[in-house]
This record gives structure tokens, C-alpha cells and sequence, in this order.
């Protein structure tokens, strides 16, 4: 009674009762057939330039923390701004929109999504939530990109500086990415990702302060372009490695994935880890609203401006049944 429940609510919009494609929660759902192969693993590949272009990205931020205090107000609070957006771009955009559908975006919201993504410079949005269904779907195994059972470190930020564990490249190949490749905004982005990193990610933040207050090129580089960048990528490596591995687990303690409130504080709402992956087609990833989820209230301030729409949520009964099933015990109202 409780499954049939549960599955009836994966296909529904939350909101405006509408119904949703069957397809809408297929490729982002655990795979409970996939079976790891036997034998020895494939030797790990490191891959030397993204090791070298990420120590000396960390090398300039803990450079551009030292140079804090001969920063102007105005740039801090613009980098506090630009690292915002850059955040909103995978929260609200590559992860709640476009990796799971949770909520439907105009155009005008989606260009904004998209601009803000190459900001953050984490991936295209098609690679990244292409990587992230693969993630959801085959969770904690050699399928996932970022597998918590290798330590925190590799998925923190190990992964990246590695090639993909075949298995990941093969079950990526095979997911159904009809949405991604119709999707005109995204196409773009893709096709001039590049260009679009160099201006969003480092050449606005940089020449914004230098331009309208005077700041040098120097500050502006380090502090609004690469601390702020550094801060941003650390932010969401933490729910890949933290959030699954320190915290309760009151929804499903049958999965790793846990809750985690300060990553959801640093990741602006996706720290709520053990509820988004027992239920990642629900657009807050946490059944408390706007409490510790910054993405959670954005994302309704555009419904108020109708700029989005149909936000898919999971209903309070269902997680009640969830929670008794499945959970830890550690489970709080609020």
C-alpha cells in the first residue's frame, strides 16, 4: 500500500495537479538491477592537466583570501553576489530544473539559468546533469561519477582529476536525454560553453568592480573571480562527499546519501541529501520549505513572478510513511 503510494506521487505535480510524464522520473530513479562486474578494477587514470589546473585554481583562491582585507566593501558584496548566482546556476538550473525536471522555467528564466551556470563553470549543463542522472541512478557503485564508497576524497574532487570508470562512460551512453537535446537554451550554452566561461566566470566578475568602483585588477581578479569560483566548486563537492557520508538519515537509511545542514547552508539548500534521494523529483529537496534551502525560496519568488511554474512536491502523507518504513529515527517535524 505504501510503494503504490509512494510510486502514484512520483506522477504528479505537486502544485497545480497536473500530471506528469512517465518519463519525467525514470532516468533520475536507482537502478536496483545494475550489478558491479567481477574481477580486478581498471587501473585509474589520472588526468594531469585538470590536477594541475585545479591546484593552481586553489593555490590563487587561498591567494585571494589573503588579499580580503585590501578589498572594498563593494567587491566583497559583489563577490558575495556573483557566488550566488554562480550557485543558483547548479541548484536552481543544472540540478532542480534540468537533471530533474522538479519545476517547468520560461525562456527569459532559463537564459538567466544557463548564463548563471557558466558562471559556476562546473560542466555544460547537458554534461552535468547527464552525470547527475547517472549519479541518482546508479548511486554509490562504479556507475557513479563520484562514488562516496572511494573515499572522500575522489568524490569530493578526486573524480575530476581521474577518467571516468568505464562503467560510468557506458550506463551515461544509454540514459534517454531527449529533454537535454530539445532543449534550445541548453543546446547553446553547449555549443558556446567556452566562450561563455571566459566572459561569466572571470571576465564579468573581474571587470565589474575594476569598471563601476575603481577596485584594481588585481583584487578583482583573485577575489571575485577565483576565490569566489574555488568557494562555489567546494560548495557542491560537499553534498557529493560530505552529505553522503556525515549526517542522519531519517527518510531511507538503506542509502548512504545523509542530511547534512552545514552543506545545505554552504550549498544553499542541497544539503538535505537523504530526503532528495529518496525523493529527487520534489523541486525543494526538503519537506521544510525555505529553512536552510536559498534555492528552495528562489525558485518561488519566479513562481510569484510567473516566471516558473508546476513545482513537483512530495505529499506530507507520503513522507510520514516513508519515514516509519525506511528511516533512522532521528526524523523532526522541523
Amino acid at each position: 500500500m505504501t510503494e503504490t503510494l509512494e510510486k502514484r506521487q512520483q506522477h504528479k505535480w505537486g502544485q497545480n495537479g497536473a500530471v506528469c510524464s512517465d518519463a519525467a522520473g525514470v532516468e533520475d530513479a536507482f537502478d536496483t538491477t545494475y550489478r558491479e562486474k567481477e574481477g580486478p578494477k581498471p587501473p585509474m587514470i589520472i588526468v594531469w592537466r585538470n590536477v594541475i589546473m585545479m591546484s593552481l585554481l586553489h593555490i590563487g583562491a587561498l591567494y585571494g583570501a589573503f588579499l580580503i582585507p585590501s578589498a572594498s566593501h563593494l567587491t566583497l558584496l559583489w563577490s558575495l553576489l556573483c557566488f550566488l548566482i554562480s550557485a543558483l546556476g547548479i541548484t536552481a538550473g543544472a540540478h532542480r530544473l534540468w537533471s530533474h525536471r522538479t519545476y517547468k522555467a520560461s525562456l527569459p528564466l532559463r537564459i538567466f539559468l544557463a548564463v548563471a551556470n557558466s558562471m559556476a563553470f562546473e560542466n555544460d549543463i547537458f554534461e552535468w546533469a547527464r552525470d547527475h542522472r547517472v549519479h541518482h541512478k546508479y548511486s554509490e557503485t562504479d556507475a557513479d561519477p563520484h562514488n562516496a564508497r572511494r573515499g572522500f576524497f575522489f568524490a569530493h574532487i578526486g573524480w575530476l582529476l581521474v577518467r571516468k570508470h568505464p562503467d560510468v562512460i557506458e550506463k551515461g551512453g544509454k540514459l534517454e536525454l531527449s529533454d537535454l537535446l530539445s532543449d534550445k537554451v541548453v543546446m547553446f550554452q553547449r555549443r558556446y560553453y567556452k566562450l561563455s566561461v571566459l566572459l561569466m566566470c572571470f571576465l564579468v566578475p573581474m571587470f565589474v568592480p575594476w569598471h563601476f568602483w575603481g577596485e584594481s585588477l588585481w583584487v578583482a581578479y583573485f577575489i571575485p573571480g577565483l576565490l569566489r569560483y574555488a568557494m562555489v566548486l567546494n560548495a557542491s563537492w560537499l553534498v557529493n562527499s560530505a552529505a553522503h557520508m556525515w549526517g542522519n538519515r531519517p527518510y531511507d537509511k538503506n542509502i548512504n546519501p545523509r542530511e547534512n545542514r552545514f552543506v545545505a547552508f554552504s550549498a544553499i539548500g542541497e544539503g538535505f541529501h537523504n530526503y532528495h534521494h529518496t525523493f529527487p523529483f520534489d523541486y525543494a529537496t526538503s519537506e521544510f520549505g525555505c529553512k536552510f534551502n536559498l534555492t528552495t525560496c528562489f525558485i518561488d519568488f519566479m513562481c510569484v513572478l510567473g516566471l516558473a511554474k508546476d513545482r513537483k512536491r512530495v505529499s506530507r502523507e507520503v513522507v510520514v510513511s516513508r519515514v516509519q518504513r525506511t528511516g533512522d529515527g532521528s526524523h523532526r517535524s522541523g
